[in-house]
């Protein structure tokens, strides 16, 4: 058996031994071409793929990016469709999760809600200007409220269907009394039905019309002074300083004066070009200005709430 084949310098290809005496050198010139074809051929391919596996790479980024924005825009649209819906089902509720808030009302509020106050809640709801009725978490909130102060002589200035008069109604005792008024009697009737079944229609004062010129009547009488434990008010927004003027003569000297939507659907802190509702554009100054003025008047204690639509409760001090 001859010697072992050789490799040649490039360690490509064997070359055989003849003779003994060594490579023959025209061999390796001859498969000289073929290694540096193999040499190129290989680095080309690789190039190659490496150019595909880059572009197979940037065409599933560019898929992932395209995915997330959509998703993206998704969850946008998925949060301002919410937000609408918390604004028409929600409305009389700032809490921004239209779950959380029915969490509140389905843990707390409904399953001890009386059964007067339900019925008219329910009632209410069909009424084609529901949206101005006081929410059943706000309702509970005055029921308790007014048990806490032991309130007996009331006023309301708004009344509706009289969802938040028969909370009123309830709490106070059997001999308590409640001064309502609001400009529209019908819807006033509509309610009263379930007020008297609830067995509390004689606490209740009900007069028809403009608040103000029967509050100026209370304040020429002297006897008025100081009378009232507690006041609802939750009527024309604009009128609320008007109001506040004549009802701190009424109200007594450790008792209570409740103002109604002073958050206005958290359009306080809109910025001037948020897209509002005209009524809700409309009030908003007349809001802020009244919390600016409660925030100063030395005669009161308050304390906004985020309740509902926004209550601020003001303690007569002086």
């Amino acid at each position: 058996m001859g010697p072992s084949p050789t490799f040649d310098q490039f360690g490509t290809s064997p070359t055989p031994d003849r003779g003994g005496k060594g490579s023959n050198p025209d061999f390796r010139l001859h498969i000289t071409p073929l290694h540096f074809f193999f040499q190129l051929r290989f680095p080309i391919q690789r190039k190659l793929k490496l150019a595909q596996v880059h572009k197979q790479r940037k065409a599933k980024r560019k898929k992932l990016f395209i995915s997330r924005v959509l998703a993206m825009a998704t969850n946008t649209q998925d949060q301002q469709s919410q937000a609408g819906r918390h604004q028409e089902v929600g409305h009389k509720s700032l809490l921004q999760s239209d779950a959380l808030y029915q969490y509140i009302l389905e843990t707390s509020v409904y399953p001890r809600e009386p059964e007067p106050m339900k019925e008219l809640r329910e009632l209410t709801a069909k009424h084609p200007w529901n949206l101005m009725t006081t929410s059943a978490d706000e309702g509970q909130f005055l029921n308790m409220l007014l048990k806490l102060i032991n309130a007996k002589n009331t006023m309301e200035i708004g009344v509706y269907t009289g969802y938040s008069l028969l909370a009123t109604a309830l709490a106070i005792p059997d001999d308590g009394k409640i001064l309502a008024m609001d400009v529209n009697r019908e819807n006033y009737e509509l309610g009263l039905p379930v007020i008297q079944k609830a067995g509390v229609a004689h606490k209740i004062d009900f007069k028809e019309g403009p608040a103000l010129p029967v509050l100026d009547q209370l304040v020429e009488d002297e006897k008025n002074h100081g009378s009232f434990d507690f006041i609802f008010v939750d009527a024309d927004k604009d009128n609320y300083l008007n109001y506040h003027k004549r009802l701190i003569e009424l109200v007594k000297v450790g008792g209570l004066i409740g103002y109604d939507n002073t958050l206005w659907n958290g359009s306080v802190v809109a910025p001037p070009d948020a897209p509002l509702r005209k009524y809700v554009r409309y009030y908003r100054d007349f809001v802020m200005e009244l919390n600016k003025a409660l925030a100063v008047d030395p005669r009161i204690e308050i304390c906004m709430l985020p309740v509902g639509d926004g209550i601020t409760l003001c303690r007569r001090v002086k």
